[in-house]
């Protein structure tokens, strides 16, 4: 059944929606419905790309650009006001929004994170950090993953590093983290999990459904959270 969705209210600092085919109410940073005929319900997260329009275009020159239907924005005028409450401090350093009931001070409430959730584990991982590492070998519970960011673009991508038996470790070959290099094989990669050259040529790693949102958000529905830190190798 495809479901279509309406912005219905605030639950501490995410949004709700209800879906008209069943009238279920759906938290969004949780993709669950939280009542209804479907509560419980989780959900598909599709992968996506959150980068410049340029590196877009680099990558998908063909590309169609969806426009909104006239008088989309006034169906939701909670949502609007929403977001213009906080367009004015995306940028900035601040407190969490008033309702929001979680208050994890790990890291500052407004800062930048790349969540990721596998099996029943999350991870946080401050932009901050990715702006300066670019290339994170790391696990979400037992599992291995490699975080890919570019500076240039604040393109940020990540996968299963295991292929073929290997878990494989990179790091960056240029400045901007384009180009990787595997340190098991010396194969080159770019930052889509495309093997380019040597022994994987070819290959293509499974790539991982990244999650970008305020910490303050991603920790209010995830207490359990793991944060990302630069390892200490003194």
């Amino acid at each position: 059944m495809a479901l279509h969705f309406d912005y219905d209210s605030m639950v501490g600092s995410s949004e709700v929606f209800k879906d008209r085919e069943t009238g279920s109410k759906w938290q969004q940073t949780l993709s669950t419905a939280t009542s209804g005929p479907l509560k419980g319900t989780h959900l598909e997260l599709y992968p996506f790309l959150l980068t410049q329009w340029d590196e877009w275009m680099k990558q998908h020159p063909d590309t169609l650009v969806l426009k909104p239907l006239p008088g989309y924005a006034d169906r939701m005028p909670g949502l609007n006001k929403y977001i213009n409450q906080q367009w004015s401090v995306v940028v900035s350093e601040g407190k969490a929004p008033p309702g929001t009931f979680g208050h994890d001070d790990r890291l500052p409430p407004r800062a930048m994170i790349i969540g990721l959730e596998i099996g029943g584990e999350a991870k946080a991982f401050p932009l901050s950090v990715l702006h300066t590492a670019r290339v994170i070998n790391d696990k979400v519970g037992k599992a291995p993953v490699v975080i890919v960011h570019q500076p240039d673009s604040d393109t940020t991508t990540a996968f299963d590093p295991r292929l073929k038996g290997k878990v494989l470790r990179f790091e960056a070959a240029d400045a901007d983290a384009d180009r990787l290099v595997d340190l098991e094989t010396h194969s080159t990669w770019n930052a889509y999990g495309l093997c380019l050259s040597g022994q994987f040529k070819g290959a293509q790693l499974k790539p991982l459904i990244l999650e970008p949102g305020f910490w303050f958000a991603w920790s209010e529905f995830r207490p359990k959270t793991e944060v990302y830190t630069v390892p200490n190798h003194s």
